[in-house]
């Protein structure tokens, strides 16, 4: 958005005086001391958190604004007006008069001198930190990123995601994608995609509401969301031009309000498909799977058109057995799926925690089972029969005629009721390695036995009673240690835990 206020609200120059000691990303509101989400006024360089964390950098413009009584105070008010920040992490610019992201600069550039000058102070600070973890490791002391495994001493590389918005959702689904090694890997082996021309190449894109779809792509900003993990060169990594692609492409998950981590897992992964099948400024990505991907013809499954990445890791077939129980007409039809849905059987419903006493403990087989046994379609799911050619009363019976690579299961936590939607809080146990898929097969002969097993790498727990409120967090296991994921802070965690989710 080109905004009209920066000549009069844009007053600081880069002087290293005016603006705090130590890395920008890591300032303290002036107000609350909180480091999180840390914005600087362009007006007087004062700094303050974000509306998501205290809202004390809006309340900073809010208090600065003079009723408009007359022409003169008008005028007056114009001259320094406070109501351009940027955040320190980003780098992003925001105007709180015109409610949007800025794109436009002043005629002496003062935004992109402001920019390059907490980028320079980031990097000086980074550079510090890195010399200073070195200089502790060479001397065999600990510091509180620092971990004991095996009796030697590594550190934490793990980053958090930050918080903008009620989108702990994505950032769980982030985090446990990061951690699918062959799928993290094919992404941040890809090629850059340089997604403006002339003038501007080369620089840094700033996304907005008010910017074209042609200038945006999931892939890229997936691919530097993900290049951004696991570097262990900050402690948070804000995924903010990723959250603004997600907006101008599925409109579902605009706005600030709490979304559903499994339907932005499908979303996410279905845009992805279709992108790396077209392709993005002429360019196919699909052909680097070809020509890089160590995966086979064999292993791949197609949705909607040729192969992808996501498909030839995520992607099974089921075969969808329908039969009429009036002539005994059988009708089977194969359906390619990315995830399966699993309700919790309602004998288990009232079973809370593994302790509870009330009946046995439902399973993760005890679901999937559930998902596969013989059912019998009720009044308002009739089948049309073509023999009979007319709705029939049938069964169904759902099985797996090829498994994924990777098996993602989502677990139906929320059921409608006459006037409302609850959670289903039953307790699921869920083995950490080992779990047979081979009994679901249609064809388990020829299977081999390694080839049904699998081991967990990832779950996504929602936390609170409401489908509407909440929050998500991540658990991961990489290079063989489990990891909490929450936001911007990441915690080790142990398999007797995971377990216990």
């Amino acid at each position: 958005m080109e905004c009209p206020h920066l000549s009069s609200s844009v007053c600081i120059a880069p002087d290293a005086a005016k603006f705090p000691n130590g890395s920008p990303s890591s300032w303290c509101c002036s107000v609350c001391r909180s480091n999180k989400s840390p914005w600087v006024c362009l007006t007087c360089s004062s700094v303050h958190c974000g509306r998501y964390v205290n809202g004390h950098a809006k309340k900073h413009y809010e208090d600065a604004q003079v009723p408009l009584t007359n022409h003169k105070k008008s005028e007056k008010q114009d001259k320094a007006q406070h109501t351009v920040c940027m955040d320190c992490s980003s780098y992003s610019t925001y105007c709180y008069r015109c409610d949007d992201f800025v794109v436009n600069d002043t005629k002496l550039g003062l935004v992109q001198k402001v920019r390059e000058h907490l980028q320079n102070l980031e990097n000086s600070a980074f550079t510090a930190d890195r010399h200073r973890k070195r200089k502790l490791l060479e001397n065999s002391t600990l510091n509180s990123k620092l971990l004991k495994v095996n009796g030697s001493t590594t550190a934490i590389c793990a980053t958090g995601l930050r918080n903008l918005g009620n989108t702990c959702f994505m950032n769980a689904i982030l985090q446990s994608l990061s951690n699918i090694e062959q799928f993290c890997c094919y992404f941040k082996e890809l090629p850059a995609v340089e997604l403006r021309n002339g003038k501007t190449a080369g620089r840094r894109t700033y996304h907005t509401r008010s910017q074209g779809d042609n200038n945006v792509s999931l892939v890229e900003e997936f691919r530097k969301t993900l290049c951004a993990l696991w570097q262990g060169s900050q402690t948070a990594f804000s995924p903010e031009s990723l959250f603004y692609v997600v907006w101008k492409i599925m409109p579902n998950f605009r706005g600030y309000q709490q979304q559903d981590a499994h339907e932005f897992m499908r979303y996410l992964l279905d845009h992805l498909h279709l992108e790396l099948q077209g392709g993005f400024n002429g360019v196919s990505r699909s052909a680097i799977l070809q020509e890089n991907s160590t995966l086979s013809a064999s292993n791949k499954c197609c949705i909607n058109g040729a192969s992808t990445v996501v498909t030839a890791i995520f992607g099974g077939i089921l075969q969808n057995e329908v039969n009429c129980l009036i002539c005994g007409t059988e009708s089977r039809k194969f359906d390619p799926f990315l995830d399966l849905s699993l309700d919790i059987p309602s004998q288990f419903r009232s079973k809370r925690s593994k302790n509870q006493e009330n009946g046995p403990v439902c399973s993760l087989r005890d679901c999937l089972r559930s998902f596969t046994d013989l059912e019998e379609l009720d009044e308002t799911e009739l089948y049309m029969c073509h023999k009979c050619k007319k709705k029939q009363k049938s069964t169904k019976k759902f099985w797996i005629q090829k498994l994924p690579k990777v098996l993602c299961l989502h677990l139906k936590r929320f059921h409608w009721t006459a006037y409302l939607r609850n959670k289903v809080d039953t307790y699921v146990e869920f083995p950490l390695r080992g779990l047979d898929m081979k009994c679901y097969l249609l064809e388990p002969e020829n299977s081999g036995p390694e080839s049904c097993l699998y081991d967990l790498a990832a779950v996504v727990v929602h936390h609170g009673s409401g489908v509407g409120s909440g929050h998500y967090t991540a658990y991961a296991t990489h290079e063989g240690r489990w990891f909490h994921f929450n936001d911007s802070t990441v915690t080790l965690t142990d398999e007797e835990t995971v377990v216990k989710l």
